[in-house]
């Protein structure tokens, strides 16, 4: 059972960085540091979006329109590090 703890916190580890890396990605996008026409900027940017749009369309539909302002990212950080939380204090319950 202590693998399975430690594979769950693996995975929320991976969508944390998987998060971030978007979040900073998107912003280097806007201040036009990278560019889309770059075929690797191209297909990391592709694939966070169908990676991760999954987690932020219902949480998209749940916030108000913010007017341009995106908070899906930090709603699914704060649930990501809320089922860490969850997770370190059940821990014995893996044990």
């Amino acid at each position: 059972m202590q693998s399975l703890f430690q594979i769950l916190m693996l995975l929320l580890d991976v969508l944390w960085f998987f998060v971030i890396a978007h979040v900073i990605m998107s912003w280097l996008i806007n201040f036009q540091v990278l560019n889309l026409r770059q075929q690797l900027v191209a297909q990391i940017w592709y694939a966070l979006n169908r990676l991760l749009e999954p987690l932020y369309q219902p949480v998209r539909r749940i916030l108000p329109n913010m007017g341009g302002i995106d908070l899906a990212p930090l709603v699914v950080l704060i649930g990501v590090y809320a089922l860490r939380i969850i997770l370190m204090n059940n821990a014995a319950a893996f044990y």
